[in-house]
């Protein structure tokens, strides 16, 4: 029972959370529905979403925290910040030179957010439950699981490594805080759109691997976007990493999928479709295809390769023929392929179809 001392900070933390969470989730749905046709009607959804976050951002910071709480308030603070910004970037980028370019930088106050909230997930049950796929978040012997999990243990959560999130050439990773070194893991590799970065696509697939115990590698370019005409330079990196964390925690050799988004999602398939690739599954998403990729695949290597193929049918960017053209060439090469167009999906990851890309892979 807290005592009266404490009775402000538990205020404060029942304020900062649920307006934080609330603003994610306006910065969620913009990011699954973001265009440029659309971006004005956005605009307009989120609009006032910063306002609590604001309020309860002041009134945290204008009292005095038990000392033992400071913690806590560091994490709330930090993550009520990144959100409120994100979403008041999103209110401002109608009026910006390029507004969807800005639109999407103030995206990133998402990743900033997840940061920093992330481990209060242990402790304040609507954290934990926002970290978990939607179905689950009503699982109580899952979320006893994960709130009885140590998730101070070494080599357990979310990590950085080679440099902080986001380093050119290094990677983000997440291990399961419920990791059992006795039981082999799947892995997923999932590599940012160009301009992107790991530290920031990490949050794309945390959700997934906390609910279902996988282990996630979201590497950074070494570039500025992935070398797609020179994959010697990223490729033998990413196998670098996926040694790496094999020779420290248990990955199960047989489930390893490799996908992206747009540019990542392109390099999916120059790396995947090579004979000397290690992943069992590609999962490309709203990726460029050209016909001429077939013509550097290993022929074994593409037979009976398991391809989960999206693409929004409002893609801009890359339309949707593109990867429809995928699909019709890969299955002539005698892959098996899913193909799934969504039709409200712009040039945006869906991380709605993040749990049918596990279910076809785990299955």
């Amino acid at each position: 029972m807290a005592d009266a001392a404490n009775d402000p900070a538990i205020d404060a933390i029942a304020s900062l959370v649920p307006a934080t969470l609330r603003a994610l989730y306006a910065l969620e749905f913009t990011g699954r529905h973001l265009s440029p046709t659309n971006l004005p009607r956005l605009i307009d959804a989120v609009a006032g979403r910063n306002d609590d976050v604001e309020a309860a951002l002041s009134a945290s910071r204008a009292m005095a925290w038990p000392e033992r709480l400071e913690p806590v308030r560091d994490c709330l603070e930090r993550a009520a910040e990144a959100a409120g910004e994100g979403i008041t970037g999103l209110l401002a980028a109608g009026e910006a030179p390029q507004p969807i370019v800005a639109a999407y930088r103030a995206l990133r106050g998402y990743a900033r957010a997840a940061e920093a909230i992330y481990p209060m997930a242990t402790h304040l049950r609507p954290v934990s439950q926002f970290f978990l796929e939607p179905a689950a978040r009503d699982d109580a012997a899952l979320l006893n699981r994960l709130a009885g999990a140590d998730s101070t243990r070494d080599r357990v959560g979310v990590m950085h490594v080679g440099g902080p999130a986001g380093t050119r050439g290094a990677f983000s990773l997440y291990v399961p805080e419920t990791y059992d070194a006795a039981r082999a893991l799947p892995l997923v590799v999932a590599m940012h759109g160009g301009s992107g970065n790991g530290g920031a696509f990490l949050w794309s697939w945390l959700r997934e691997a906390r609910t279902r115990g996988l282990i996630v590698i979201a590497p950074t370019a070494s570039g500025s976007t992935w070398s797609l005409m020179e994959p010697e330079e990223d490729g033998p990196n990413i196998d670098g990493m996926v040694d790496k964390v094999a020779s420290q925690w248990n990955v199960d050799p047989a489930r390893q999928l490799l996908t992206g988004m747009s540019d990542g999602g392109t390099f999916t398939y120059v790396l995947g479709l090579r004979g000397d690739c290690r992943f069992t599954h590609l999962a490309p998403v709203a990726a460029a295809f050209h016909p001429m990729m077939m013509g550097f695949a290993d022929p074994a290597r593409v037979r009976g390769l398991p391809v989960h193929i999206v693409h929004g049918a409002q893609d801009w960017m890359f339309p949707p023929e593109i990867a429809r053209s995928a699909h019709l060439a890969l299955e002539q090469a005698g892959a098996a392929v899913i193909y799934r167009e969504i039709a409200d999906l712009s040039h945006t990851y869906p991380r709605d179809e993040n749990a049918a890309i596990l279910d076809w892979f785990l299955g």
